[in-house]
């Protein structure tokens, strides 16, 4: 079975965000794999330890996103592939087709990936993948069984449970709860750095520049207002209940 999970590297969520001339600052800046992303390398692994077969992690990014590709091979996975090229935006849509472009030639049985990436709040990628692909999509998945060909799923609907089958291929993304992560350990570690690395640009893709096209575009950045300090009120509490009021209608304006 060909597994391949589609990853990408992100801010560490611990860290602080500054924006400076309109970008945000990556100055000493922690990257970690997406940790949706996350719960999908691990979910590839046990599937390939049940099933045999290999686990592809593939990303499109910057060269620095071969850190988090090296520690999903720690994790386990058994080959990656990193596309880095600057004609290349960061754009969902442009991301996808890239994808797409590289999958269209691999035998593919399942792909993976997290239900969206927690720097942008983006989850458009694998969607749009899937019907670049013609491949059945189940997303926010929780629990996720391999028999005979065809995969029974199990997706978080908006609180409720949904549960669905489909046959394989089909891609999947997955959502906290659909199984804990493991770290690498140290023997994973030095087997990483063994394993098959490939590093593509635009060029070696059936692809051109002409057709990537981003169909977003960020007009500006900010960060959210710092909170206010809080305020105890004291006396009667009509008192505390009409100057509670009185603050949330003309001051808060929330009712």
């Amino acid at each position: 079975m060909n597994i391949y999970v589609i990853l990408k590297q992100t801010f560490d969520t611990e860290e602080k965000i500054n924006i400076e001339n309109g970008h945000i600052s990556e100055d000493g800046v922690q990257y970690v794999i997406n940790p949706y992303d996350e719960y999908a390398v691990e979910e590839a692994i046990q599937i390939r330890n049940a099933h045999n077969g290999s686990v592809y992690v593939i990303s499109v990014g910057p060269e620095r996103s071969t850190e988090a590709l090296r520690t999903a091979l720690a994790m386990g996975a058994d080959e990656a592939i990193l596309i880095s090229d600057d004609r290349i935006g960061s754009d969902e849509y442009t991301i996808s087709k890239v994808l797409a472009s590289y999958l269209s030639k691999q035998s593919v049985d399942l792909v993976l990936g997290g239900y969206f990436s927690v720097d942008s709040g983006g989850g458009q990628v694998a969607i749009r993948l899937a019907e670049l692909l013609d491949l059945p999509h189940v997303g926010s998945v929780t629990e996720l069984s391999i028999s005979d060909g065809k995969a029974t799923a199990v997706r978080d609907a908006e609180g409720d449970q949904e549960k669905l089958e489909v046959m394989l291929p089909a891609l999947f993304t997955a959502q906290q709860g659909l199984n804990e992560p493991r770290y690498p350990s140290l023997p994973g570690i030095m087997k990483a750095k063994k394993k098959p690395f490939t590093q593509l640009s635009l060029d070696d893709l059936d692809i051109s520049e002409s057709e990537l096209v981003a169909k977003t575009e960020r007009k500006s950045i900010s960060l959210p207002p710092e909170r206010e300090e809080g305020k105890i009120l004291s006396g009667e509490v009509s008192d505390q209940v009409q100057e509670l009021v009185e603050q949330l209608k003309n001051k808060s304006r929330v009712i």
